[in-house]
């Protein structure tokens, strides 16, 4: 059974860095791309950044792609995503999800994490 569980998530202030992780439980052949996403308050939930465990195929979000990085470590199973110089309208629910290829990640996720809040105060 695939299990993703998201961590890091916190209050800071703008200018500030934070990095998100996702440990992943249980990987299969849908877990082969790993991404995240995010849904504020009164918004639709947007994909972030994703990619697979190699780091081929990866996207971000035209307004994080200079200051969001994602990365992933096999032996851990963990992927994280690097946020720097947050701004307020980063905040948000950060969802760690998973799929079969890069592309499906983006539009049919097979696999959700919980979610971890990110507040971005000015």
């Amino acid at each position: 059974q695939v299990r993703l569980v998201e961590s890091g998530g916190r209050s800071v202030q703008a200018g500030d860095s934070l990095t998100l992780a996702c440990e992943v439980f249980g990987r299969t052949f849908n877990t082969a791309a790993m991404g995240w996403f995010r849904q504020a308050p009164g918004k639709e939930r947007e994909f972030v950044a994703g990619g697979t465990w190699s780091g081929s195929g990866i996207y971000y979000l035209g307004s994080v792609k200079d200051r969001f990085t994602i990365s992933s470590d096999n032996r851990r199973n963990t992927v994280y995503l690097q946020m720097n110089t947050l701004k307020p309208e980063d905040t948000a629910v950060y969802y760690c999800a998973a799929s079969t290829t890069p592309a499906r990640l983006r539009t049919t996720p097979a696999h959700w994490g919980q979610g971890t809040q990110v507040t971005v105060s000015s």
